[in-house]
């Protein structure tokens, strides 16, 4: 190892970190795995991440290299956005051509950094021929999307459960967000709680800071006497927005004059425009017209992470009626930006938001105590104000170069002699 950096290979199968945020496979997960890889390269690793090729990739294959980091690229299976059950099926041929690729660039690794179920599945493979370590961190659980799907169509196939079971015991360390993801992997999984190392995602409070609320407001075309709530996220059913909407019914009810004056913008889906072919957004364009809400909610589409500080900074309220997150990147990049979070109190969120001090927990699925909540925050702009200076502060023990730290000393436990 001496004479050259340490070489790290990153694994993101089924999702391209350079793709852009909002689409059905993009969140949380691609913004981690392209800061940490940054993060990594700054402190002198060499990283290579891999990843599917899609024909989406296009757009950003002339962007894939950047100063110790490389995105490459693997064909496997049809170059169409294929299903993660569908992926499961081509990941041999993904497996060899990482495989071909090592050898044909002379490369050896020193680590295997692999992100969600289908590459712990690869990963395992990798780690067998290159007899090297292997980092797994998984950002959502398949039994504990289970637990809160509502339908059929919402529930994770047995197949990743067993293979995420699989890579628990055969990866060398398993990296949780929150101390509530260790524990439903022991509880779960029955993983190894001595390989389990807590190390939160971070954020990048260079992009995500206060921005004078009206200079935001002014970008982004809103009137300064709009009271903007705003939901960022994938459009999908475990993301809760129902009961967003639901509780914009009650809040409408018993504040009807401030009502004129709300505005709903839900970010996530397809980029401007929507994708009307998406079956959740439609659901939910449904759901808001059956509560007479089209003239409140907007789903303005996708937007990168450079106008999402405007949008936060310019929001009253940030909402995440989520029934399941492992973490909550969104939370974080709000409160960065000085705006307060009311959250379901699950998962992640239970342990990123302090109650009553950067944000509000409510109870899962529950509009009343949603609304209630909103509606604290809209009446009292003293108490909004002081969770805003709290948030920021708090927000800044996440930085990026704090939790890459971390990083880098779980990689030099793995890799130093």
């Amino acid at each position: 190892m001496a004479g050259r950096p340490r070489r790290i290979a990153i694994l993101s199968v089924h999702t391209c970190p350079l793709a852009e945020l909002g689409g059905k496979k993009t969140g949380g997960m691609n913004v981690y795995i392209r800061e940490l890889s940054g993060e990594m390269s700054r402190l002198g690793f060499q990283v290579d991440i891999f990843t599917r090729y899609q024909d989406s990739c296009e757009a950003h294959l002339g962007a894939s290299e950047s100063a110790g980091v490389r995105v490459i690229h693997i064909p496997a299976g049809p170059s169409s956005a294929l299903p993660a059950a569908a992926i499961y099926d081509h990941l041999p041929e993904f497996t060899q051509g990482v495989l071909d690729y090592a050898r044909q660039q002379g490369i050896s690794y020193d680590l295997i950094h692999s992100h969600y179920w289908l590459s712990g599945w690869v990963a395992q493979r990798l780690k067998a021929e290159w007899k090297v370590p292997l980092i797994q961190m998984f950002h959502t659980l398949g039994h504990m999307k289970n637990r809160v799907a509502v339908s059929p169509d919402e529930m994770e196939p047995p197949l990743r459960m067993q293979v995420e079971q699989e890579t628990m015991r055969k990866a060398d360390c398993l990296v949780a967000a929150t101390p509530a993801e260790k524990i439903q992997m022991m509880w779960l999984y029955r993983a190894d709680m001595h390989k389990i190392r807590i190390i939160p995602p971070g954020v990048d409070i260079e992009t995500f800071h206060p921005i004078p609320r009206s200079e935001a407001r002014s970008e982004l075309g809103i009137p300064p006497e709009e009271k903007l709530l705003l939901f960022v996220g994938r459009l999908e059913p475990l993301k809760g927005i129902d009961s967003l909407m639901q509780a914009i019914v009650l809040l409408r009810e018993q504040l009807p004059a401030l009502a004129e004056r709300l505005c709903v913008s839900i970010i996530g889906g397809a980029f401007d425009p929507p994708d009307q072919q998406d079956m959740e957004l439609r659901r939910l364009q449904k759901l808001r017209e059956e509560l007479k809400l089209d003239d409140l909610v907007t789903f303005v589409g996708g937007r990168g992470q450079a106008m999402l500080p405007y949008y936060y900074s310019a929001a009253e309220v940030v909402i995440m009626p989520s029934h399941y997150e492992s973490f909550g990147m969104v939370a974080l990049e709000a409160m960065a930006c000085g705006t307060p979070v009311v959250a379901s109190e699950v998962g992640g969120l239970a342990y990123l938001i302090q109650d009553g001090t950067t944000g509000f927990h409510v109870p899962d699925r529950d509009p009343v105590e949603l609304a209630g909540k909103i509606r604290l925050l809209l009446e009292n702009s003293e108490l909004r104000e002081d969770m805003s200076r709290a948030a920021v502060s708090y927000a800044a023990q996440y930085a990026w170069p704090r939790i890459a730290g971390q990083i880098k000393a779980l990689y030099d436990e793995f890799t130093l002699e």
